[in-house]
This record gives C-alpha cells, structure tokens and sequence, in this order.
C-alpha cells in the first residue's frame, strides 16, 4: 500500500511539474499594440487579428512574441478577435510521415504546437481595458 501511495505521490508531482513547463503567453497592450509576455518556450508565432468588419491581419515573429499595431486614420472601433499559434519546445515522434523533409531536413519529430485565442476592445481609435458594469 506504501508503494502505491509513493507512485501516486510520484506521478503526481511529475505531472505538475510537467503543466508548470507549459507555456502560458499574458497579452498585454498600450493604446495601440497587443503582445505578449510569458514568451519563454515558443517560436515561429503567428498572431491572426480580424477587426469588426473582417478583415484579418497576420503578424508572424520567428522568435520573440508577434506585435499588432494599429496603424492609419481608419481605424475602425469595436472589439478585435486574435488567434496565436506557435510552436513549443516539446517534440512529439511524427506517427504517419507523408512529408517530414527529405536529406538532411529530414526529422522523425515535430514541435508540439500551442494556440491561444482573445479579443481586445479598440474605442476612438486606441486599445482600451472593457469597462466592467454591473447593476445592483
């Protein structure tokens, strides 16, 4: 019974230690950029923003966190939705290899893959913190 309760115990600590090694990004912005904190880990990042009325930009950073900036007169209010994806420093074995690279390029693993998604709310023009209203 000892032996079962140290293994739990064991695997227990095992696994915390492997979600505290999990990347976990914290958006940040200034009145007219959104990125992100917590970088430690990922790479190749991606960040897809689509304004209110559609249209989508993406910003794609090889190392470091990817920066949306709202740029010209027209910038439209409401809330932005974003999509980050990136890769972690985890590798997984690639099971059914139809194009793992070929020669040197060649891998038998690929990165374990994060994505987060959110949203940011732009009013007259800048990046603003949502008012919380509650009525009583």
């Amino acid at each position: 019974m000892r032996r079962f309760f140290a293994g739990a115990a064991i695997l227990c600590f095992s696994f915390q230690v492997a979600v505290a090694a999990t990347p976990e990004p914290v958006q940040l912005h200034n009145s007219n950029a959104v990125w992100f904190e917590n970088w430690i880990g990922l790479s190749n990042a991606t960040l897809s923003v689509t304004a209110p009325n559609g249209e989508t930009i993406e910003v794609f950073a090889a190392s470091g966190t990817p920066v949306f900036q709202l740029s010209g007169r027209d910038i439209q209010d409401g809330y932005y939705r974003y999509e980050l994806r990136a890769a972690t420093e985890e590798q997984k074995k690639i099971v059914n290899a139809t194009n793992q690279g070929r020669g040197d390029a060649q891998r038998d693993t690929a990165a374990v893959p994060y994505y987060s998604t959110g949203n940011f709310l732009v009013e007259r023009g800048v990046i603003v913190i949502p008012e919380d209203i509650k009525e009583e």
